[in-house]
Parts: C-alpha cells; sequence; structure tokens
C-alpha cells in the first residue's frame, strides 16, 4: 500500500522557491494545456521529442529530482499503454514479424511509437505542473479561467479538506497497527483481512459523510447560500511569467518552421506516424 503521507510531500514539494514554482498559477496551466495540445495534434515525432527534451530542462530549473519524476511517470504509463500494447498488432498494413497467429504491421507500429512519445511528453508536462503548483493554486487557477462556478467551489473544499482525510485515514492505520493488524500477514485468513479492509474504507465514508454536515452546517451559519463565491486571491501575472509563456510558443513556431522547411532532411522524425 502507497505511504499516504507521499500527498504532503508533494504538496512540500510544489511548494519550494524556483523559478518554475515562483510563475502564476493561471500560466502554468495554460502552458501545461497548450504542450499537450501540441503534442495530441503531432502527426510526426519530430515536435513532441524536442518538447520533451525542453521539458527535462524545465525539470532542471525547477529542481526537481529526474529519479523520482520518473518513477511517477512508470506508475502513470500503464494506464494508457495497456491501450498502446496492443496497437502493432490490431492495425491494418505491412506484416513485418510473425509468429503463428501474431502479426506486427508496420502501420501499427508507427502508429503505437507515436502513442508513447505523445504520452510521456503529456504525462512529463502534467508531472511538472503538479510538482511545482500546490493543491489550492491549482484550484484557484481553474476558477481564475472561468470553470463552472459549483465545479470550482467543490474543488476547492476538496482541496482544503483532502488533508484532514488524509489525517483520519493514517489515526485509523495506526491504530490498526497498533493491534496487530496487517493486510498482508499470513496467520490470518483472507476474507477476514478483506473485511477488515471494507470496514475501514465504511468508517471512511461515514466520517466523511459526518465532515461533510459539519462543514456545510458551518458555511450555512456564516451566511453561505446558492449565490455564494469562493474567494479568489487577486495576483496578476508578471512579466517572467508573460515570458515563460510566450518563450514556450516561439519554441512551437520555430519547431513547426523547422518542420515544414527541413522536414525531407529529418528522415523518420519528420514522417506522418499518425492513422489516416
Amino acid at each position: 500500500m502507497v505511504d499516504i503521507t507521499q500527498i504532503m510531500r508533494f504538496d512540500d514539494l510544489a511548494s519550494k522557491d524556483s523559478p518554475i514554482h515562483n510563475l502564476e498559477g493561471r500560466i502554468k496551466l495554460i502552458s501545461t494545456i497548450f504542450i499537450i495540445l501540441i503534442c495530441v495534434v503531432s502527426k510526426e515525432l519530430f515536435i513532441p521529442i524536442i518538447l520533451e527534451i525542453m521539458l527535462l530542462i524545465i525539470l532542471k530549473i525547477a529542481d526537481l529530482s529526474y529519479i523520482d519524476s520518473f518513477k511517477r511517470l512508470l506508475m502513470l504509463l500503464p494506464f494508457g499503454g495497456a491501450i498502446i500494447i496492443f496497437q502493432p498488432f490490431i492495425q491494418p498494413g505491412n506484416i513485418i514479424w510473425s509468429y503463428s497467429w501474431l502479426h506486427i504491421t508496420d502501420v501499427g507500429l508507427n502508429w503505437a511509437i507515436l502513442l508513447l512519445v505523445r504520452m510521456i511528453v503529456c504525462l512529463t508536462a502534467i508531472i511538472i505542473y503538479s510538482s511545482t503548483t500546490p493543491l489550492q493554486e491549482m484550484a484557484s487557477s481553474f476558477r481564475k479561467l472561468k470553470m463552472p462556478r459549483d465545479l470550482a467551489m467543490i474543488l476547492s473544499i476538496m482541496v482544503r479538506f483532502l488533508f484532514l482525510f488524509v489525517d483520519e485515514l493514517a489515526a485509523i492505520r495506526k491504530s490498526q497497527k497498533s493491534r496487530n493488524f496487517s493486510i498482508h500477514a499470513k496467520n490470518t485468513p483472507y476474507k477476514w483481512r478483506v473485511k477488515q479492509v471494507g470496514y475501514t474504507i465504511g468508517m471512511m465514508f461515514l466520517k466523511s459523510y459526518e465532515q461533510g454536515e459539519r462543514v456545510h452546517k458551518s458555511m450555512v451559519s456564516r451566511g453561505f447560500s446558492d449565490a455564494s463565491e469562493m474567494f479568489s486571491e487577486k495576483k496578476s501575472p508578471e512579466r517572467s511569467d508573460y515570458i515563460y509563456l510566450l518563450s514556450i510558443i516561439i519554441i512551437v513556431i520555430i519547431l513547426e518552421i523547422i518542420l515544414l522547411k527541413f522536414g525531407g532532411q529529418l528522415g523518420y522524425l519528420s514522417q506522418n506516424l499518425a492513422i489516416n
């Protein structure tokens, strides 16, 4: 089971002091979305690969660990990798490898490579954003970018009380450990251990419901209603924020020009690998 204290550690990591950490939240969010969109619409490997190199440089500027970031990337890869791994076998095209009823086609292999590179770039951009932006600032950035009011309020409240429930779960696990309970223990029946975990989950649901009721009553007693708005700190982007976003846009434009003018000299990196 993953150590729940990692949630606190990630938020502490996002509160460090670096040129990337100090950027305004909306700028970081917009730049992340922009990189993801450019990567997703790219049909060649050239632009995503250069974007990944740029993101690795940003990781260094943000003083983030390459090893920790790589571990987080590996944890997220299986969610999309399960789809990518089947592409060489199911897409029609020229057969380049065959064994019994299994066939790998050139079109499927190229498509799988493109999808993998796209996914790595998108996940790296998300890891940088989540590692340099505290949870509360994320919620605030979404609100400032005109997220629907109800969704923004739910997100803000969730972020504000997330650590409270982490503490509650930590207390429950500490209590279980003090009574020598372990889900991996072999000297107790497996069904009994699963049942205890189910009780823990049910207890967390009950505590969440009770805490939600208390928070709602407290908010209503302070004048909260459907027309209420969440407080949002007014912070304008600075010159460095605009320079950061503009630099990313200029780099993408330059890459598009290079691909257009010198695509024939880039070989495989400039080939259209997308499925038409």
